[in-house]
């Protein structure tokens, strides 16, 4: 039989293409979750929107594969007796203000084996043949910090004492289990490590200053750290008008809390934060009370409200360090904006 031909992977591409033109924005809080990642300066730019990390479809699919798997897990554990609750589309959220909170994959009323009348968080992952030995051999602290701070946050927040850690070996469907023990010292460290971030105007240090450091090498912020370069995103959160409080976000230029949907895209008073600009740039002073002066490849340039948008440097910077008379009508008289 002929095969019918067709271009290498073009269903697949296709597949991934429409993943990834769905791609979530980013969460306005910092999550439970990703408190035990290594670098606070990561965090802080993740938490800022100034370094979003954009999936492959193919990632996005592992994602979505992992949310799936967790009805089936639910499943599984009520068959054995457990009594699970607030999982799936009902997870309990946990809030620890000052923009850290998060979603537990369930809470178990009863039915542990060993604490049949001790309620546990209930922690679901899937992982690797690699990386679910490495769970069953070393245990989940040793295993993964990052899922370990997640539980005793989770714990902390619901007031537990216990969780169950589950996770499923992607390759032959093995399931692993563990009991944590809560540690209230580990947990409030780590909340307390999110407050800190959160609250913080200034940049972190980064986690090394060597660019081939195992964790950096393939960091999203990479080309940040360690070559100079500036951030790629013009939102209210990489605005120098705006400050983080307790729980609200707050900016100067408008006077007044900015709501979350509208600070994905900022208005044109936006200012980039002076510590997220390309090192090649130099500040030299503020013009007027919403816009600042840099000098880029040797030329003054105004950012802000009485100059150009971030976003209008980044998508064209020789257009606005040497703006033609027709750039200039359209932006000033008739709003017009850089965006190729």
């Amino acid at each position: 039989m002929t095969k019918i031909p067709e271009p290498d992977n073009s269903i697949a591409n296709s597949i991934y293409s429409a993943l990834e033109a769905k791609q979530s924005r980013p969460r306005p809080h910092l999550g439970a979750s990703l408190l035990g990642h290594p670098c606070d300066r990561w965090l802080w730019l993740s938490f800022r929107w100034a370094v979003v990390e954009k999936f492959e479809g193919r990632v996005l699919r592992l994602f979505r594969r992992g949310q799936l798997e967790e009805e089936q897990i639910v499943k599984d554990l009520r068959a054995t007796g457990i009594d699970i609750r607030g999982t799936t589309t009902n997870q309990s959220r946990v809030d620890f203000g000052g923009h850290v909170s998060g979603s537990m994959d369930g809470v178990i009323f009863s039915g542990v084996p060993e604490a049949p009348n001790t309620k546990h968080l209930a922690e679901f992952k899937t992982a690797s043949d690699k990386k679910f030995k490495e769970f069953a051999k070393d245990g989940l602290e040793k295993a993964n910090y990052q899922y370990f701070i997640q539980c005793q946050v989770y714990m902390h927040g619901a007031g537990l004492t216990r969780a169950l850690f589950l996770v499923v070996n992607k390759n032959d469907d093995s399931v692993y289990t563990e009991r944590v023990r809560y540690n209230e010292a580990v947990a409030t460290k780590y909340i307390k490590r999110g407050h800190r971030i959160t609250s913080s105007d200034r940049l972190p240090e980064p986690l090394s200053a060597d660019p081939t450091w195992w964790q950096c090498r393939f960091c999203v912020g990479h080309k940040f750290c360690h070559e100079g370069a500036g951030v790629k995103e013009d939102n209210c959160r990489t605005c120098a008008h705006v400050t983080f409080k307790d729980d609200s976000v707050y900016c100067e230029r408008h006077q007044g809390e900015v709501p979350t949907k509208y600070q994905y895209d900022g208005c044109r008073s936006h200012v980039i934060h002076p510590e997220l600009i390309p090192q090649s740039w130099k500040h030299k002073r503020g013009y007027g009370n919403w816009s600042a002066i840099y000098e880029v490849d040797g030329k003054e340039i105004v950012v802000g409200e009485e100059g150009f948008r971030y976003s209008e440097i980044l998508a064209n910077l020789d257009a606005c360090l040497n703006p033609d008379d027709v750039i200039s009508e359209l932006r000033e008289k008739m709003g017009g904006k850089i965006v190729a």
